[in-house]
């Protein structure tokens, strides 16, 4: 038998475990009770902090909580994120109280990195941890709130006719799977992160067809808008991807972020040898969007170019209207392939 304080809390009866009753005496119960009682006049909810302090943990646990729990289930970029709160924040913060960290502890580690970009994106990060620690009642207040992000400034990279031949000669001395990929990204204009999980499964006919949910059983992570996609792989791609790994993900693997980083460095220590203008750092999704840069220079259009990159445009007819454009799309898409290959001199392969 345990002595038990019931009281009223939103308007439902909440029941507070005491204590055994051969453990505690009257007296002291009642004292206990008596101590409870103000509490929950005071506004408290005794039940519900007894369950906040049993659960309060440790930043690392709660990160990998909120990982588990949440972000695998739900984001689809979860891996880029964790690798920052891995990198960033669990040496610092592992082993502390996740309701000890502060925002000086939050601001303190993001001085420490020298990206502002990458600070923004740890602090969002961290942001999102402790927001799941609140829905959770692990943490009552989330120390990122009201922190000011970097300025930053959207990114406008494109390849000039000068830097394609000499990118896509360096792709093909890279590695199969690398090199691969990123002339694929080239060829199709399609997100990077998607291209890497591409499924032979999807390619109908020259078409690649993209649910836009995932399949775990395939290992498609969906696309990023969530709405399912269509666009003609030109036949420089199909090539391509013709003498790629038979497996059923040809681009499998890691990022190729480090991959182009690498290039890209290499490729400015040469021009600038030879008193060439120096080359800037190049991205995966800077080769998206030089193919969408490449698809209006060529007049077709803004629309056609969010059509074919799966920019959502909104409205109900964006749902009936999946095979409408086919014709034009694979034109598009041949053209485009074609006026890149003029420029690096060369075939696909």
């Amino acid at each position: 038998m345990s002595w038990v304080y019931v009281y009223s809390a939103n308007g439902r009866p909440r029941w507070y475990t005491i204590g055994a009753a051969d453990a505690i005496g009257l007296a002291d119960a009642r004292k206990t009770a008596g101590e409870l009682a103000s509490k929950v006049a005071q506004g408290h909810d005794p039940c519900a902090e007894r369950k906040l302090a049993r659960d309060k943990g440790t930043f690392g646990e709660l990160a990998d909580r909120y990982l588990d729990e949440h972000a695998k289930r739900r984001n689809k970029s979860w891996q880029q994120a964790d690798k920052l709160v891995r990198r960033h924040l669990i040496p610092r913060w592992g082993t502390m109280q996740a309701t000890a960290i502060s925002r000086q502890d939050i601001k303190a580690a993001l001085r420490l990195i020298k990206s502002e970009i990458v600070a923004n994106q740890t602090l969002a990060a961290a942001s999102a941890i402790f927001s799941f620690g609140m829905r959770e009642e692990i943490v009552t207040a989330n120390p990122c709130a009201k922190i000011e992000r970097n300025p930053t400034k959207s990114r406008d990279r494109v390849l000039s006719d000068r830097e394609l031949p000499l990118f896509w000669n360096a792709f093909l001395e890279a590695d199969e799977i690398s090199g691969g990929n990123l002339r694929f990204i080239l060829l199709s204009g399609q997100r990077p992160g998607e291209v890497r999980h591409l499924c032979r499964e999807h390619i109908v006919d020259g078409w690649w067809e993209m649910p836009g949910v995932d399949d775990p059983a395939l290992g498609w992570p969906g696309t990023k808008n969530g709405r399912s996609h269509r666009v003609w792989l030109p036949e420089a791609a199909q090539q391509l991807l013709s003498q790629m790994p038979n497996e059923s993900k040809p681009f499998r693997g890691k990022p190729v972020s480090e991959t182009i980083r690498k290039i890209s460095v290499a490729l400015n220590s040469t021009t600038k040898a030879h008193g060439d203008p120096s080359i800037t750092p190049v991205r995966p999704h800077d080769l998206r969007r030089t193919h969408g840069t490449t698809i209006t220079r060529l007049g077709f259009g803004r629309d056609a170019l969010n059509r074919i990159q799966n920019h959502a445009e909104g409205g109900i007819a964006s749902v009936y209207d999946r095979h409408q454009y086919a014709d034009e799309n694979k034109r598009i898409m041949e053209a485009v392939a074609e006026e890149i290959l003029s420029k690096v001199g060369g075939a696909a392969t």
